[in-house]
């Protein structure tokens, strides 16, 4: 498997009764159908609301207009200005502030909507673009390591980092990118509701294909522990390389 986008079938191909707006996948999120002996563990989106708040920073961007207005007030009142011009003056610039915060909730529920990740026993794949829906599948020998970052109300990312050889462009990835990490993008399941479990059971299933140890992750729910299976990859394996870290 590659970590290129994947291939797409005919358009009006339907190989799966769960309904999806993607007329050219044979199976939601995914370019293909599953090969026989593949099983999906999990699949998902991201919470729109989340991922307004922290991957397009709403909440910041609204303090900052705030700020704005403030100070647009403040001018005019400090060169003579009287109470209602410079409300006048803030209120102006308004529909500008909100087209632009709205714009960026619009953003975060269309990545929300047309994003789908999803965990096999093999590999995680991710169905992301708003315009332009690309597919990565990304085999279990070609993730290196994973982390978890969690917040307080259960949701979280999981950044993936890939094995030095190979590389997905940051620009292909973003929103679906950790942040800060141009020279050796991650690509992330981000705004995941319910993290913890969710990279837990990513944890498992990268355990029982490589047969290397993770490490527990903090907050979730116990997964079943399995015997681990020989790794897919004939290359020999690195004890250094894999692992699901509890937080970063």
């Amino acid at each position: 498997m590659s970590l290129r986008p994947g291939p797409r079938a005919a358009p009006g191909a339907r190989g799966s009764q769960v309904p999806h707006e993607h007329e050219f996948e044979p199976e939601r999120g995914l370019p293909e159908p599953l090969p026989p002996g593949e099983r999906m563990l999990w699949q998902g989106s991201p919470q729109w609301r989340v991922m307004a708040r922290r991957i397009f920073h709403v909440r910041k961007l609204m303090l900052y207009f705030g700020v704005i207005l403030g100070l647009r007030a403040v001018t005019v009142l400090s060169g003579g200005g009287t109470t209602a011009e410079a409300l006048f003056a803030a209120l102006w610039l308004l529909p500008a502030v909100l087209l632009a915060i709205g714009m960026a909730m619009l953003m975060a529920w269309m990545s929300s909507r047309t994003t789908v990740y999803t965990i096999t026993d093999r590999r995680v794949v991710m169905r992301i673009g708003v315009v332009l829906s690309l597919t990565f599948n990304l085999p279990f020998a070609r993730i290196a390591a994973a982390g978890l970052r969690a917040y307080p109300d259960g949701s979280g990312d999981i950044p993936l980092a890939l094995v030095a050889s190979e590389k997905i462009a940051f620009v292909h990835l973003w929103p679906h990118a950790r942040p800060w990490r141009m020279a050796r993008p991650e690509p992330m399941l981000c705004s995941l509701p319910d993290a913890a479990r969710v990279a837990q059971l990513l944890a498992q299933a990268w355990a029982d294909a490589t047969g290397a140890a993770v490490q527990p992750v903090a907050g979730a729910d116990p997964v079943a522990a399995q015997p681990p299976a020989a790794s897919p990859s004939p290359r020999p394996r690195r004890a250094a390389a894999g692992g699901l870290l509890a937080a970063r």
